[in-house]
């Protein structure tokens, strides 16, 4: 498909729409209701999904033709505050992969080079071996982003000191910390570390001032990552600096508050269509950013701006500093256990006061609550202050998005 001309490229992509849509609404009697008529000759009018129609289970949005057993399963981080499973079929996941080697290799990148991974991890169970597992395959080594403090970025220099890493890719907010830190030691981390070509940042919004830090503090180009579990790597920074829509596997639109089609160069809603996931609908889905599209020279779609997944730091009353996405972690094992937490958002109060908000099926058990204070000694550390409050509804920012960790202090 890269290879063909504009005509023929888009053609496809509108063709495919339509193949996937048509698949789903024959197979899937959970997305046929919701559709709620018979095919609509206008792609505009099919219905919007959002995160809590997902969370309606996942066996039930499953096509007719897949089972559990036949499908990759993940979960999302719930970094937006919406939890939930997914399911794509094995040649979608394969697409996935080789969309991403596609991207990276336009940078001079290809997977299995070493990466030095700037995420998070389990700290205990089955999923933490399955991500060192992953790792040590992938030729990933991890630094995980729950202590930011100055003695672990010590550690980190001295790691890239030794070890021959391509490139990094992790969280925007941990490895612009870890740049901060090299500026002020008066370092340049590809100095230090002669074989960094690049470093991918995703997860969260990276701003222009992030961009510069990055670049100054590590000393190579910035390369800019736009995906989500549940669909695909949507965006990825091309060579050329624009931020090329991945058109292979996804379908990008943006509309208003009141589900309108915007047109390009107008800020929205994103909604996504995965273009090969014949499991599960992944059709006119609301991820819950705010963005604006445009076409480049050759009339390409291009993602001209991203909001949203901007993520505080917590700040510690030892002085350490952690990652806001470390509250992923700490939540992902009520997830885990049942499926009854519906949506939640952390505030940090004050220097040792974490609010924990949710929106539940029922309240949490003593026993719960007990466990997220373990998370959080473990994950942050001991003596911090938990309130956990059940509430109706969660409130959303101006873009829409409900960002899972707010910083209420001044530091």
């Amino acid at each position: 498909m890269h290879s063909w001309d504009i005509s023929k490229r888009l053609a496809w992509v509108e063709s495919q729409q339509w193949l996937i849509f048509r698949h789903h609404h024959q197979t899937n009697p959970w997305y046929r209701a919701k559709c709620a008529a018979a095919v609509p000759e206008d792609w505009t009018s099919l219905p919007i999904l959002r995160k809590q129609d997902f969370q309606e289970g996942l066996s039930q949005c499953l096509s007719s033709a897949y089972t559990l057993k036949e499908v990759y399963v993940g979960n999302t981080s719930g970094s937006s505050g919406h939890p939930f499973y997914f399911a794509k079929d094995k040649p979608c996941h394969a697409l996935t992969w080789a969309n991403i080697m596609y991207q990276y290799r336009q940078h001079g990148i290809e997977l299995g080079e070493r990466q030095a991974r700037f995420y998070g991890i389990p700290l205990s169970g089955v999923s933490r071996w399955k991500e060192l597992a992953k790792d040590y395959i992938g030729n990933r080594v991890r630094f995980p982003v729950f202590d930011l403090s100055d003695s672990v970025l010590e550690q980190w220099l001295a790691r890239f000191r030794r070890e021959r890493f391509v490139y990094t890719y992790g969280y925007t907010s941990a490895m612009t910390c870890f740049a901060r830190f090299c500026r002020s030691r008066g370092l340049v981390l590809q100095q230090l570390c002669p074989t960094l070509r690049a470093c991918i940042v995703t997860s969260e919004t990276c701003t222009p001032e992030d961009r510069n830090i990055l670049r100054e503090g590590f000393g190579v180009p910035v390369i800019n990552e736009y995906g989500a579990s549940e669909t695909d790597v949507m965006a990825f920074d091309r060579p050329d600096g624009q931020w090329g829509i991945c058109a292979t596997n996804v379908f990008l639109e943006v509309v208003d508050d009141a589900g309108r089609s915007l047109p390009d160069g107008q800020e929205g809603r994103i909604l996504v269509t995965a273009l090969h996931n014949k499991a599960m609908p992944v059709i006119r889905y609301d991820i819950g950013d705010l963005g604006v599209l445009g076409r480049d020279q050759q009339g390409l779609p291009v993602l001209r701006q991203l909001s949203g997944r901007v993520n505080d730091m917590a700040v510690l009353p030892s002085g350490r500093k952690a990652a806001g996405l470390t509250f992923y972690y700490i939540s992902r094992s009520l997830l885990e256990r049942g499926g009854f937490l519906r949506e939640f958002i952390i505030r940090q109060t004050a220097l040792d006061t974490f609010v924990f908000q949710i929106v539940s099926d029922r309240e949490l058990s003593q026993a719960e609550t007990a466990a997220i204070r373990q998370q959080m000694d473990l994950y942050l550390e001991p003596g911090l202050k938990l309130i956990v409050e059940r509430v109706p509804a969660i409130e959303r920012s101006g873009a829409g998005k409900i960002k899972h960790f707010y910083s209420e202090i001044q530091v």
